[in-house]
């Protein structure tokens, strides 16, 4: 089950949780202004970003962690992508919650890039997050 703070059809982003986990998810979605907001008070990073993740910290047996969505984002990658709102955001969402899961592909050894390959092939989505950052890099 999702909680999201928005009026909004996210049932698609229900099925991805479910799948990905037994735990509940909060889920706020948000504009750029208030993503980089919670960027600079909750990291120290003063620009905006596209998702952020917030696993508790105490363990809760229902509750898995938060994820913050910016709209704006996914507006402009779907665009740039050339794919749907709704393929953006649930690839955010996969990226989210593997970090919830406690994967960390910037430290990791592939382990979250293979993981989210996985669950992006089972959903039929588009290039995932870590793999369009890689080719940014690489450009």
């Amino acid at each position: 089950m999702i909680f999201c703070e928005e009026e909004m059809e996210i049932s698609f982003l229900k099925k991805i949780a479910e799948k990905m986990s037994d735990k509940n998810i909060e889920l706020v979605l948000v504009d750029e202004k208030t993503m980089h907001e919670i960027n600079l008070n909750q990291r120290g990073i003063d620009k905006t970003t596209d998702v952020l993740s917030f696993p508790l910290l105490e363990n809760c047996e229902n509750l898995l962690g938060c994820i913050v969505i910016n709209l704006d984002e996914v507006s402009k990658k779907a665009i740039q992508f050339k794919h749907s709102n709704q393929d953006e955001m649930s690839l955010l969402f996969i990226h989210a919650m593997l970090h919830l899961q406690g994967y960390d592909h910037e430290v990791d050894q592939g382990q979250m890039r293979e993981k989210e390959k996985e669950w992006i092939d089972f959903f039929k989505l588009p290039k995932s997050l870590i793999v369009r950052v890689e080719e940014e890099k690489d450009d």
